[in-house]
């Protein structure tokens, strides 16, 4: 009961029974400062709008809805006066998310606009609208296509800002974890895979960076290829047991580090019949050390090698 209170006191409730939201509650749920809550709701008049008894102003569903969608669209590019009229304007009975993907994702189509969207949504720490931006495009254009046109430049972009101390660490593991759930989404095959045996998909030695294998796994699902996902830190023994096991078609290596990127893993591989296509990526490889792999210089290259690999 004591907790129950307590909630209720610091949330505040309307007579209907919805809570009504604090400013330093919203500050918190929307990720602004309570300083620009109060300067939307000066300039704009984007402010609460209910009563809690005895008790200062407060902001209802409907608000916190409004402030939500001023904050996206500002994030999206939309400058605060024509973000504010388009929140004024949303009603009870309308959708965030409708709301959202209507004036922000389904609008964008200009690559520029959609790397700094992405890179400001990144920066905001807005995780869903990073993930809308990123399973749109997917949908729209394929991965390989959002691979190169739209995530790698933004996450060369807030690499190097955070090289140069201008950016958060927070916000790369950020971005990195939604773009590997997005990428997962899209590994989902739709029809029965054209390869009777799995490409193998790993990265050797103590290799933590796994982002790529994601891509190229779901590359691989949209032209229903099936892979065995060995993901991050593969020892040499397990990567040795799978070929044994299964004889993949191919196997992909990926290494960002030289202390990962060994070529005496490649040699160590176990010769079976049919031999299997090894391919390596990421720029950890002395290509010139390795002269039994084919080392492969962007997703669509390692899609077509594998392709051909598997006959297909």
């Amino acid at each position: 009961m004591v907790t129950l209170l307590s909630k209720r006191q610091h949330w505040g409730m309307s007579a209907t029974g919805s809570e009504l939201f604090t400013v330093a509650a919203v500050a918190r749920r929307i990720g602004v400062a309570p300083a620009t809550l109060r300067t939307w709701d000066r300039r704009y008049g984007l402010g609460p709008s209910r009563h809690a008894s005895g008790s200062h102003r407060r902001y209802s569903d409907l608000d916190v809805a409004r402030l939500t969608l001023m904050r996206k669209l500002i994030t999206s590019g939309v400058t605060p006066a024509d973000a504010a009229s388009k929140a004024l304007a949303l009603k009870e009975k309308d959708g965030v998310p409708k709301e959202i993907r209507k004036k922000i994702t389904k609008g964008i189509d200009s690559p520029e606009l959609l790397i700094a969207t992405l890179i400001r949504a990144a920066n905001a720490l807005d995780h869903k609208l990073v993930e809308e931006i990123i399973t749109s495009q997917i949908k729209k254009v394929g991965v390989i296509i959002c691979w190169r046109d739209l995530i790698t430049p933004v996450l060369i972009e807030i690499g190097m800002n955070w090289e140069k101390g201008k950016g958060d660490i927070e916000v790369e593991h950020m971005l990195t974890e939604v773009l590997k759930r997005s990428l997962r989404i899209n590994k989902v095959m739709q029809t029965k895979p054209i390869n009777s045996r799995p490409v193998l998909l790993a990265c050797p030695g103590e290799e933590l960076h796994t982002l790529a294998l994601h891509a190229l796994a779901a590359a691989l699902a949209e032209r229903n290829i099936e892979v065995y996902f060995l993901g991050a830190r593969t020892p040499i023994s397990a990567l040795s047991a799978v070929v044994k096991r299964s004889a993949p078609p191919a196997v992909f290596l990926w290494a960002t580090m030289a202390s990962n990127g060994d070529h005496k893993i490649v040699s160590a591989l176990p010769k079976i019949r049919p031999t299997p296509r090894i391919l390596l990526g990421g720029p950890g490889w002395k290509i010139e050390k390795c002269k039994a792999a084919t080392f492969v210089t962007d997703l669509d290259h390692a899609c077509s090698e594998i392709t051909r690999a598997i006959g297909a």
